[in-house]
């Protein structure tokens, strides 16, 4: 007998699937000096005043953080030019999705968001009974025009993860507000941007340039990435009041907590120091490309920090036997294999051990 009634919702998920830790593969593989490209994780730790300033706030933890963060959300408002009001704060931008899903998905609704995408959202539609509709894509990006004719009366909210993982392409600005004119207005469009800071400027704002025309879109951004903020779980989201004010409700107590709350605040302190060690990944990620390209891949264009090889059948095989190096990548059985861009001499091993297995299997 089950201990329990399991929702039936629950019972038919397909859990959320970490990447594998180095650690792990070394005791699968009886080897050593592993190394993690799996999460998409930033390779360099955070800056030394970050660092601190976390350090620190470590002695205050037997209290409550606060449980709206607002000293970060006014910080975050003044920094992106907006009002306070539009600043909501989460467990990392997933718990924003997550509140977003509470707060806005009813058992039959449908969400719609191009496929394949960010592994989180099927989960989170699916626990609050919302139907995923799921336009494929088309040579690794978005069909906008298939987002766009998979809206209907059903549909309560599409979401948008551009870049998108795990692909690494992105929209542009402009063709989300197409988007945006030819949908109804009280569907919720989320714009999930966790790897912004790695995609440059030239792929336009949603902040600035759909939210004061557009009351449903909601912009959402991570310190886990670029800021290498990861293991604190603190993200944001901008948006109309009215939908602050609603995600806010489910909000789960105290879960920003105080020494991401402080982590973040620093890290806002330190912009030009973290964005010479995002410079260090855009490097890579640059020459990383350069040397696919040479050897003959095939590598979507990517504005995020990893890479991604469409590789079908052969994924599982490469990704077991780079694993067997220890490189630990994410595959993704059937369609690619995603990698992280480390630090110059992980990427180094990335390169070499895939110019050893690719040619045995041909």
């Amino acid at each position: 007998m089950a201990v329990g009634r399991v929702r039936p919702t629950v019972n038919q998920l397909a859990a959320y699937r970490p990447g594998k830790a180095a650690a792990q593969a070394e005791q699968d593989h009886d080897i050593t000096n592993a190394i993690k490209l799996a999460s998409n994780e930033n390779p360099y730790s955070p800056v030394s005043s970050v660092v601190a300033a976390i350090a620190e706030a470590a002695t205050g933890v037997n209290r409550y953080s606060d449980h709206r963060a607002l000293d970060l959300r006014g910080r975050l408002a003044n920094w992106l030019e907006v009002e306070s009001t539009q600043i909501a704060v989460g467990c990392g931008s997933v718990g924003l999705l997550q509140q977003l899903c509470l707060t806005y998905i009813n058992p039959g609704d449908e969400i719609v968001y191009p496929w394949p995408s960010f592994e989180a959202i099927p989960v989170l539609v699916k626990t609050m009974g919302g139907i995923p509709i799921t336009p494929a894509l088309i040579d690794h990006a978005f069909d906008m025009d298939a987002v766009a004719a998979a809206v209907n009366a059903n549909t309560t909210m599409v979401v948008l993860a551009t870049p998108n993982n795990p692909t690494g392409t992105a929209v542009h600005t402009d063709e989300i507000r197409k988007l945006l004119q030819r949908i109804p207005d009280d569907v919720i469009v989320v714009v999930d941007e966790a790897y912004r800071e790695f995609a440059g400027d030239d792929l336009g704002d949603p902040i600035k340039d759909l939210l004061a025309h557009h009351r449903n879109v909601v912009v959402s951004r991570t310190f886990s990435k670029a800021y290498g903020l990861a293991g604190l779980r603190i993200g944001y989201a901008v948006a109309d009041p009215e939908i602050v004010q609603a995600i806010d409700k489910v909000l789960l107590p105290f879960s920003v907590n105080a020494l991401a709350q402080v982590g973040a605040l620093a890290a806002l302190d330190a912009l030009d120091e973290i964005q010479e060690k995002i410079d260090l990944v855009l490097t890579e990620r640059e020459r990383v490309l350069n040397a696919l390209h040479a050897a003959g891949w095939t590598v979507p264009e990517t504005k995020a920090n990893f890479v991604y090889l469409p590789i079908g059948e052969r994924t599982e095989e490469v990704g077991l036997e780079l694993e067997r190096r220890g490189v630990v990548i994410r595959p993704f059985p059937g369609d690619g294999i995603r990698i992280t861009i480390g630090t110059p001499a992980e990427n180094d091993r990335v390169l070499s051990n895939l110019n050893e297995i690719i040619h045995p299997l041909g």
